[in-house]
């Protein structure tokens, strides 16, 4: 089968455009000059640039149950490093039955890592995908073993299944694959997501991102412009990384300099994962060795209070993680950092939560894969606290008639200011804006009226009331702002002298930002939506409808919804006076790298939003992702399964970095 890049619908081998959205299925345009390259092409023929997909593949003995540890420093005698057992020559190697992945070669293999990294028994290098239509080997693996996990999970013994490397390697998954999958929720984006893992002629392979050209920590490290601030988020990365990788037996992933990268949100990350040598135990002395390495390394000169930290580490003074992680705490303390404020958050870094991240029970230093077991654990050690700013702000409206109604009765209204400040100590920027999205009823002329005139109103009144340059409109002003609206369009209804269903109205959704706070308000069944990297998908709004409100008085989902009326709106603007409108209104922190998602049911409709965030939404958090083609891809793909409705959406990226101006050495 194959997948359409466009509308993920599943077409036919033969196919030369989707049957579903009519997106070829032969031919791309080059990113660089717009040439058409076939989808199973390496290079644009007309500019030469790399068109293919890239990965960074490792390759290891698929009958090893580990892939086998270094040696210790000590035991290596300078000069005699332990070669790869594989052979150097790669490049005519057959990958898959399919030869559907070859060696790329955009770089050598093993470009990115230093010489300590010919230690490890396996061979690392980029490969490209003549294929990247098909579904990923693992994908359709485990798909072929749906059976079997409804088997295990109907039993009642998932949670108790051994992630030995037996179990994995008779469905197929090499054992090489297993620290990735079992790290890649928790530990995302530290730990590279895995694409695709088979096994082949006795082979176990792997395939990663490829982060061969992403910044390293060391180069980070000894740029004088980077904060004490920022130099205590990555020791306490680090500390953080060293717990969860202890448990599977890989920490030697943080003791290798060259695998230690920064990604584009200065959160530190690893190429790849490097299993411990036998009978290695992670101690913390262990970790502050590196640590140390990274300050000789950089020949930055810092003098209180890393130095005296580094010291009290390499002597074993700190016993547990979480000694360490409250001294970090200290550190930020004494420089002047309130950690009282309520806008103050914890470093950016992987979480775990009770019901959603997996860890590993009972923690194994040999890393033994027989005893990784899944568990549910919660994570309650203490963070190092520091104030958050936002670095950007990106925006972008669209909306689409929808495949079935003749005309839009759908509105949005964006009004963003941004005020940069720059000095030699760096960049800030302030930011306010307004963000308004309506979905009209009442037919046309009508609904269309209600949603512009809602929009309308609601930017001339914040224009007015907004006041204070440095803080959001208080709860109050926010809600009679929302009630002028209702109360511009229910007088055209009486004058009108509408009724019933003749009656135009509105829904509302309302995102008002001041830097790093929020405050949103709705009435309807549009939605707000928040997407993070640690939290994915979040509705932060609750429809006003009648299913939602008969199980807000405790009636069972599946009941609710079973009412002939459950979709119809217990609130919306227009069609009744001011006592029947009751928005809700909640005040939020940005306190991670954030999009907020403003959008119409025709959107939102049928778990369209919660079964794709992870394809539409999660990589338009990058500040190298277009939002605005992300957006149109997202409203083309909903027109394909929510074409019944009109179609709007609206986003707005924030990112944000850690409060440093006042910590700068």
């Amino acid at each position: 089968m194959l997948v359409c890049p466009e509308c993920q619908f599943e077409n036919p081998q033969a196919n030369r455009f989707c049957q579903q959205c009519g997106a070829s299925l032969t031919q791309k345009n080059c990113h660089e000059c717009g040439a058409s390259v076939d989808w199973s092409a390496e290079y644009c023929e007309a500019c030469g640039a790399f068109t293919a997909e890239g990965w960074w593949a490792i390759i290891a003995d698929a009958e090893s149950s580990k892939t086998p540890a270094p040696p210790a420093a000590s035991e290596t005698p300078p000069g005699e490093e332990e070669q790869s057992s594989v052979p150097p020559e790669t490049s005519q190697w057959k990958l898959d039955s399919q030869e559907r992945y070859k060696i790329s070669a955009e770089h050598p293999e093993g470009e990115a890592n230093s010489e300590e990294s010919s230690r490890f028994p396996f061979v690392q290098t980029a490969v490209w995908d003549s294929q990247p239509l098909q579904k990923p080997f693992l994908e359709v693996l485990l798909e072929q073993q749906d059976e079997l996990f409804e088997e295990i999970e109907e039993s009642g013994n998932f949670s108790q299944l051994s992630m030995s490397s037996d179990f994995w390697a008779k469905i197929g998954v090499p054992a090489i694959a297993l620290p990735y999958l079992i790290l890649q929720e928790s530990y995302s984006p530290s730990v590279p997501s895995v694409r695709d893992a088979w096994q082949y002629e006795g082979k176990g392979i792997v395939l990663l991102e490829d982060r061969c050209h992403w910044d390293l920590l060391c180069d980070r490290w000894s740029d004088t412009d980077v904060s004490l601030l920022q130099l205590l988020c990555w020791l306490d990365e680090t500390v953080k990384l060293w717990e969860g990788f202890a448990t599977i037996g890989y920490c030697h992933s943080l003791l290798e300099p060259s695998n230690l990268l920064v990604d584009e949100d200065q959160t530190l990350c690893v190429q790849q994962l490097y299993p411990d040598p036998p009978n290695f135990q992670p101690t913390l002395q262990t970790l502050s060795r590196m640590w140390q390495r990274l300050f000789d390394r950089s020949g930055r000169t810092l003098y209180d209070p890393l130095p005296k930290f580094l010291m009290k580490a390499s002597r074993g003074e700190f016993e547990t993680i979480e000694a360490v992680r409250s001294h970090l705490q200290a550190i930020a303390s004494e420089q002047n950092i309130d950690l009282t404020e309520p806008d103050s958050l914890d470093i950016p870094m992987p979480s775990t939560t009770e019901e959603e991240s997996p860890v590993l029970e009972s923690p194994d230093v040999t890393g033994d894969p027989e005893k990784m077991i899944y568990q549910s654990s919660a994570d309650d050690m203490p963070t190092v606290v520091l104030p958050m700013q936002l670095s950007s702000l990106q925006n972008a409206g669209y909306t689409d008639i929808g495949r079935q109604r003749e005309h839009n009765e759908d509105h949005f209204g964006i009004e963003t200011q941004i005020r940069t400040q720059e000095n030699p100590l760096g960049k800030t920027i302030q930011v306010r804006g307004l963000y308004v999205v309506c979905d009209g009823m009442g037919g046309h002329a009508a609904g269309e009226v209600a949603s512009a005139l809602a929009v309308e109103t609601l930017e001339q009144y914040f224009q007015t009331y907004w006041t204070d340059a440095e803080e959001l409109p208080d709860e109050e002003t926010i809600l009679n702002g929302i009630l002028a609206a209702n109360q511009k369009i229910y007088d055209i209804n009486q004058q009108n002298e509408r009724s019933g269903s003749g009656r135009m109205g509105t829904t509302l959704v309302v995102a008002l930002i001041q830097n790093t706070n929020i405050a949103i308000a709705h009435v309807g069944d549009s939605r707000i939506y928040r997407i993070t990297r640690k939290r994915g998908l979040e509705q932060l709004t609750v429809d006003h409808e009648v299913g939602q409100r008969e199980i807000q008085r405790g009636v069972d989902p599946e009941d609710a919804y079973a009412r002939p009326d459950a979709y119809q709106l217990t609130q919306a603007l227009g069609p009744r006076g001011d006592d029947f409108v009751k928005p809700d209104i909640t005040f939020l922190d940005i306190n991670e790298d954030t999009l907020l998602l403003l959008c119409s049911d025709g959107l939102s409709d049928n778990d369209l939003l919660e079964n794709n965030f992870q394809t539409y939404l999660t990589p338009l958090i990058s500040s190298k992702a277009n939002i605005d083609n992300g957006l149109l891809e997202l409203i083309d793909f909903a027109n394909q399964h929510n074409g019944h409705d009109n179609i709007t959406g609206l986003l707005v990226r924030m990112k944000v970095r850690p409060n440093t101006d006042t910590t700068r050495m």
